[in-house]
């Protein structure tokens, strides 16, 4: 089931209502599912390689700890921070700004124009070396917690108990 935008996520407390929780796809509700961005948050940086070396380290202990409490919705939100600390870290890697586009695509009026968009308003790549390791480092942690055998159990667990 996908990702439900339409909760109140200011409200929520996620720990107490784990029945409420979707996975969504990708990073879906990073910044939004409580009380774990609160506590992950402070943690996830990426700016150079020996910071995001740290971030990644301290957010994966939170995720062996959510996993020892058996808190899958803790566990997948810290999943989710790895994964954005990657996919951050490679949007800075190729875009020193860290803008991807000229202008949005999405403000295209139709699905076919807004691909096209995507092509014509992408910016060129300038590749930093710096976040390009940093992108590493997140990817590595990211993949040990998304192919945790603990992690995938939990998950599917959820999954069943919640009907999703």
């Amino acid at each position: 089931m996908s990702f439900d935008y339409t909760l109140d996520f200011k409200n929520t407390d996620f720990r107490k209502r784990p029945e409420l929780y979707r996975v969504g796809k990708g990073e879906q509700g990073v910044l939004l599912v409580e009380p774990y961005k609160s506590e992950i948050l402070p943690y996830w940086r990426f700016k150079t390689p020996d910071i995001a070396s740290e971030s990644s380290k301290k957010i994966y202990s939170l995720f062996l700890e959510y996993l020892q409490a058996k808190d899958f919705v803790g566990a997948d939100m810290a999943r989710k921070f790895l994964q954005m600390g990657y996919t951050r870290s490679r949007r800075y890697a190729n875009h020193k700004s860290g803008q991807k586009y000229k202008q949005n695509p999405q403000e295209e009026p139709t699905k076919e124009l807004e691909k096209i968009a995507r092509k014509k308003y992408l910016l060129p790549i300038e590749e930093d070396q710096v976040k390009a390791e940093s992108a590493a480092i997140f990817k590595k942690k990211w993949m040990e917690a998304k192919n945790n055998a603990v992690y995938q159990y939990l998950m599917a667990e959820h999954k069943s108990k919640y009907g999703l």
